[in-house]
């Protein structure tokens, strides 16, 4: 069991809403699997619009609750997703180290961050599937582009269980470093202010899944 990982509970130090963006195919929904119920799957279904997950977890000794918005990676679809940039706290952007052009669109992805999302909200860049042999990124090269960014960088497996928890765990403690420690009467009122629809809501207006062997999470 993960050592972050506690019990959910309604009681909370913090409430944040984290995105993960990036291209079609890159493992965003592996990513999100992994980490919220350590599974994985090479079939997938492809993210139509938004989907997401909860996950409670304990970091420096606080309490958090992650609202995890996977967010489509398909240019026809970002109109939809760009509303989802409101009120996030923390966004991953991520790539797949064995897919040059999902590196080369990083800079497009910050525009959009730029243009939707909040000034002070923390980013993190992810490259993921490090876990195969036909990589076309390398780290040194990533590193450069995040450091140009000012942001950190980490790279993931969620194949093979490589940083998955770290990576959340970083843009977590980001996030916290930058709201400041909440009092008693904070408590899970700092972050985000969750919306009037309930997740199972939201699911119904914004995910609609074909099932079908997808490349996501494949080397």
């Amino acid at each position: 069991m993960s050592d972050y990982y506690v019990q959910q509970s309604s009681e909370c130090d913090y409430l944040f809403k984290v995105l993960l963006i990036g291209n079609s195919g890159v493992g965003k929904s592996c990513m999100l699997m992994r980490f919220s119920e350590n599974q994985f799957t090479n079939h997938f279904y492809n993210t139509i619009g938004v989907d997401f997950k909860i996950k409670v977890f304990q970091i420096d000794k606080s309490t958090v609750k992650l609202q995890i918005w996977d967010t489509a990676g398909q240019d026809r679809f970002r109109t939809i997703t760009s509303s989802y940039y409101r009120g996030a706290q923390g966004i991953i952007i991520v790539f797949d180290v064995t897919d040059r052009e999902s590196f080369n669109q990083i800079r497009q992805w910050m525009q959009e961050i730029d243009k939707f999302a909040a000034e002070s909200v923390n980013k993190i860049l992810v490259g993921n599937k490090i876990d195969s042999s036909q990589r076309r990124v390398s780290t040194d090269e990533a590193e450069a582009l995040a450091k140009s960014f000012n942001i950190s960088y980490i790279e993931t497996s969620a194949k093979t269980n490589i940083n998955i928890e770290n990576c959340f765990s970083l843009i977590t403690r980001q996030i916290i470093l930058r709201v400041g420690k909440p009092n008693q009467n904070q408590k899970s009122k700092v972050g985000m202010k969750l919306q009037q629809n309930s997740p199972q809501q939201q699911q119904k207006q914004n995910k609609k899944g074909v099932e079908q062997d997808s490349q996501c999470c494949m080397p």
